[in-house]
């Protein structure tokens, strides 16, 4: 497993070994053990999620609140996204900064993102199937976001507006600073 950390605190891109022939491939796409040994993180996913989604789907940008923040494990299985994640921990050197990663089910690199960030990714592909592996139970009450267009945020989607595909609700999530002012946490 080879493992590659980010700028964020804790955020991993990962590239498992790909066994390969004739018959097509096989790959180990997470194994407690071998990530305890890689990361010293004790993880337990508790949930596997899965989306499917069109060229220009904006997803994001998302997160939970504590006590049901939750670590993910992503990975895309079919097609391709720009992966995008926020540092929201208001005590964090890199708070409101961001990476983008590109996921693929051609290069199969995952992206490890623990609690304290907000996710969220726009599709490149004409469709992209996306799997989660998370460590904390879904609850639509906790759920909060930020709105992918904060202008302090400043981030590329690389697509034009006019491709993007936005849910409503995710269109009217708060600036991260309105947030911060609202609830006084994250």
């Amino acid at each position: 497993m080879n493992l590659q950390p980010t700028k964020l605190a804790g955020v991993l891109l990962i590239q498992a070994p790909i066994f390969s022939d004739e018959r097509g491939y096989f790959m180990e796409t997470f194994q407690k053990k071998t990530f305890f040994e890689h990361t010293g993180r004790d993880i337990n996913f508790v949930q596997d999620s899965e989306s499917l989604s069109s060229y220009g789907i904006l997803r994001g940008l998302h997160f939970q609140l504590a006590p049901y923040a939750q670590a993910k494990l992503i990975r895309v299985v079919h097609g391709k996204i720009l992966d995008v994640i926020v540092d929201i921990q208001p005590t964090s050197k890199t708070f409101g900064q961001h990476i983008r990663v590109e996921l693929d089910s051609d290069n199969k690199q995952q992206v490890f993102i623990p609690r304290g960030y907000a996710h969220g990714f726009v599709v490149l592909s004409k469709e992209a199937l996306i799997s989660y592996k998370m460590d904390n139970y879904y609850h639509p009450e906790y759920e909060r976001g930020i709105l992918f267009s904060d202008p302090a945020l400043a981030i590329d989607w690389q697509l034009d507006s006019k491709q993007l595909h936005i849910s409503e609700r995710d269109q009217h999530y708060p600036l991260l600073s309105e947030h911060l002012e609202q609830t006084g946490q994250l």
